[in-house]
């Protein structure tokens, strides 16, 4: 994909101040005559379009910030994915959830910035291993976590995300539940139901580089340091934790250390978590000092600003799905959707 360098003229400048003065905490000034040309084109091009960008937390700063119209965790990106009025999405994330995207939109077109822009996790797990597992344990549920493939969640009955897994397995009603694909996320859902859960061995190369010895050392510094942690960490690393949760539920905690600054005691937080949701959430949350031990997601960042152009100029890269695998892969997405309603009523 060639992709044309745009000039900061006098009119992308008036145009972009006002998005710039939204995100200059974060974004650096230097930077700015980089990013705006495109800032400006991506969004009248999407108002041509009727489009709508949705990125995920790992999003970096420029795009998280300038372009996107919903952001969140994988959750809330379905859910709102669910509503829009919109014609075309421009799904800034990974693979998996722009499949998810199309399979509660199947009249709208989602489109990927970048077709290469994958999960480690989803990778870990196929359709096949499912049915096999299926054979292995007959009766028994699947529950699978949104981070897989559409193909996968078509052999699946319901899926989770980190922040509703808890919930929905135990909703089921099973003594015992199948969980995929993460090994971790499993092992934290096992930690806190009575259910049995019978796991695969995947895992996000993002935080299972994380150890728990990453936090000691940091503590020895500083005893008082606040400690936030995935759940797709190894269990060392949530072990010396003071908060697990979801993507959303950190971004959350993060906000109640923020309320303690208004009280006149700032406090430190470490992030156990992709270097751009760190620094999204810093961005967030200015009265809170954040350590951010931080590991990149390769996948994530294969999203750009140019590229996001290029995806919304020429209808490129367009998400299809067999029609007889979204049927089924749709009915465990809205299953979760249904039970996370539920929860929220």
């Amino acid at each position: 994909m060639s992709v044309t360098e745009l000039a900061y003229t006098s009119a992308v400048e008036a145009e972009t101040t006002p998005i710039f003065e939204r995100a200059e905490r974060i974004i650096p000034r230097v930077e700015w005559p980089i990013h705006a040309p495109y800032v400006a084109a991506i969004n009248r091009l999407k108002r041509e379009r009727n489009a709508v960008i949705l990125a995920h937390n790992y999003q970096v700063p420029e795009i998280f910030y300038t372009v996107a119209d919903i952001v969140g965790d994988s959750l809330a990106l379905a859910m709102q994915a669910s509503k829009t009025d919109a014609d075309v999405i421009v799904l800034c994330g990974v693979h998996f959830m722009a499949e998810t995207a199309k399979l509660v939109n199947p009249g709208k077109t989602v489109l990927v910035p970048d077709l290469l822009a994958g999960c480690s996790l989803a990778d870990s797990i196929t359709g096949a291993d499912v049915r096999l597992l299926r054979e292995r344990y007959p009766g028994v549920p699947v529950v699978t976590y949104v981070n897989t493939s559409a193909d996968v969640k078509a052999e699946s009955d319901v899926c989770v995300t980190s922040g509703n897994a808890v919930q929905i397995v135990e909703a089921l009603g099973a003594p015992r539940v199948i969980f995929l694909p993460d090994e971790y996320l499993a092992k934290y859902v096992a930690s806190k139901t009575q259910v049995e859960i019978i796991a695969w061995k995947g895992h996000c190369e993002v935080h299972e580089r994380f150890t728990g010895a990453d936090i000691i050392a940091y503590r020895e510094d500083d005893p008082s340091l606040v400690v936030i942690a995935h759940p797709e960490c190894p269990p060392d690393v949530l072990a010396e934790a003071d908060y697990v949760g979801s993507t959303q539920g950190m971004v959350e905690y993060v906000g109640e250390q923020a309320a303690r600054a208004a009280r006149d005691i700032r406090p430190r937080v470490l992030l156990m978590t992709e270097c751009s949701m760190a620094d999204n959430v810093a961005a967030r949350y200015q009265g809170v000092d954040f350590v951010r031990p931080c590991n990149l997601c390769p996948h994530m960042k294969r999203n750009t600003l140019p590229k996001i152009l290029h995806s919304l100029e020429t209808m490129e890269y367009e998400i299809t799905i067999d029609p007889l695998v979204a049927d089924r892969a749709r009915r465990a997405v809205e299953r979760m959707l249904e039970y996370s309603r539920a929860a929220r009523d």
